[in-house]
């Protein structure tokens, strides 16, 4: 297969990744790695050849970021990048979505690209060299930003077990969370979940929902504001919520019009890293905002962690 011989020479794919003057150049090279990638694990090449295809993936996804971040709208609404013009009246998001790529993987994208050079070099070399696979999650692990309650866009965080269980004696089960990943659903232990790339946005829910949504905008809206129609429809039975106690925002003050319940942590919640630790205290405080008919249930299982508010509906 001839691009799978180009790539495994990836000193030459480099190279073109480096030559690369614009996003749409630097991702049709990441999109035939991404293929090639899964041709060259079908086809049980070694270890070494899917890892330098990886590294190509991973590095056109760098370049992507590099793009992204310096994508901006130019007074007069005109976006650009360099000497690249994509346009009139063109957002940063329109331009990105015209390529195909979404927010939540720009945001990974620029993530990486974030990444001071020598330690994305060392760490590349480092797993090559232990031969161990190469992966776009564990580069991202070197994208040590706060957590989401920092007021960042970094949403690789998860919650405290003690949490998901005060849920899940609430809620009976948690039957799906939509804006999870592998690693959060060691803890979790949702009977569904949908990551990042399945875009639990467009999926169809059910039952009992946990949701810690990505903290970045426009997502946690999207998230929370999807939450409080489904639960409102009869699409799913209950729901905890998990966010920032931003009460002035539009999708806060939605939330509270379906909720039955809040509880008010009485300290920050030390989310988890990748790696299992505790992160410290994040800058701002956060809510669990529960859907359903069992209140008391709710009160019992979180009056420890905090101040519980029962929501009055009208009849």
């Amino acid at each position: 297969m001839e691009q799978l011989a180009i790539l495994k020479n990836w000193e030459r794919a480099k190279l073109a990744i480096r030559e690369c003057k614009d996003i749409d150049e630097a991702k049709d090279i990441r999109d035939k790695a991404q293929a090639l990638k899964v041709y060259a694990q079908q086809a049980r090449e070694s270890l070494e050849v899917q890892n330098n295809i990886a590294e190509i993936k991973i590095r056109a996804e760098r370049r992507i970021g590099e793009f992204s971040r310096e994508l901006e709208t130019q007074q007069g609404g005109e976006t650009r990048f360099g000497t690249h013009h994509y346009g009139e009246n063109r957002t940063k998001t329109q331009v990105l979505k015209d390529v195909g790529i979404d927010i939540a993987h720009a945001s990974r994208y620029e993530a990486i690209a974030s990444i001071p050079e020598e330690k994305f070099e060392s760490e590349i070399i480092k797993k090559k060299e232990a031969k161990e696979e190469l992966t776009t999650a564990s580069i991202l692990r070197l994208a040590k930003e706060p957590h989401v309650s920092h007021n960042s866009g970094n949403n690789e965080w998860y919650t405290p077990k003690e949490i998901i269980q005060a849920a899940k004696k609430v809620m009976g089960s948690i039957d799906l969370d939509p804006a999870s990943s592998e690693v959060a659903n060691v803890t979790i232990q949702a009977h569904q979940f949908f990551t990042i790339e399945d875009n639990g946005l467009i999926k169809k829910w059910n039952g009992n929902i946990w949701l810690n949504p990505p903290y970045a905008q426009p997502f946690v809206q999207q998230f929370c504001d999807l939450v409080s129609e489904k639960y409102d429809s009869k699409e799913i039975s209950q729901a905890c919520v998990l966010v920032n106690n931003a009460t002035e925002t539009a999708f806060f003050q939605r939330m509270m019009k379906s909720a039955s319940a809040i509880c008010f942590p009485s300290g920050r919640i030390k989310f988890i890293d990748v790696d299992g630790n505790a992160s410290g205290a994040p800058l701002q405080g956060q809510a669990i905002l529960y859907f359903g008919n069992n209140q008391n249930e709710f009160i019992k299982q979180f009056s420890p962690f905090g101040g519980v508010v029962s929501i009055w509906k009208e009849e």
